[in-house]
């Protein structure tokens, strides 16, 4: 937690995914009153592809902390060392005629390492792009749709 100029608590919590986690399954918002923007939109449990020889499900406490988080190279010992990519970041930049477009961006300390722009239709399906990023894609567009259902019926 840090405080801004107008003194309110804000959590500082990464807007990005550790590149290497799989989301598989939704996890509760617990622990908050109204939940934080996480960077796939909702906390997610899954598995852990740093080691492609050893897919792994961490505890869930490290999914929520380190692996819906990123930037964990120095935080968790099964990330890789190297010039493996620290973070995914999402963002939907239209949502019109049943088409939705996302940007994401792979960083690599801090900065973008590389991007580009995903189409859903109704279908979820995504090509081109590495199983894992397709699939944290798929969790963030299914948290965005969730969310603009709830927006629509409020």
């Amino acid at each position: 937690m840090f405080s801004n100029l107008l003194g309110y608590s804000v959590s500082k919590v990464p807007t990005v995914a550790c590149p290497f986690f799989m989301p598989s399954r939704r996890l509760e918002h617990v622990g908050w009153v109204r939940p934080p923007r996480l960077p796939l939109g909702d906390p997610w449990g899954g598995t852990c592809h740093a080691r492609a020889d050893d897919i792994f499900e961490p505890p869930e406490i490290q999914q929520r902390e380190l692996c819906n988080c990123g930037y964990a190279r120095s935080r968790c010992d099964r990330f890789p060392g190297g010039e493996a990519a620290d973070a995914m970041r999402f963002s939907i930049t239209s949502d019109t005629g049943g088409v939705i477009r996302m940007v994401y961006i792979v960083e690599k300390d801090h900065a973008p390492a590389s991007h580009g722009v995903l189409e859903f239709s109704e279908s979820g399906e995504v090509s081109g792009v590495s199983d894992l990023l397709a699939q944290q894609a798929r969790a963030f567009l299914e948290s965005y749709l969730q969310r603009r259902v709830r927006a629509a019926s409020v």
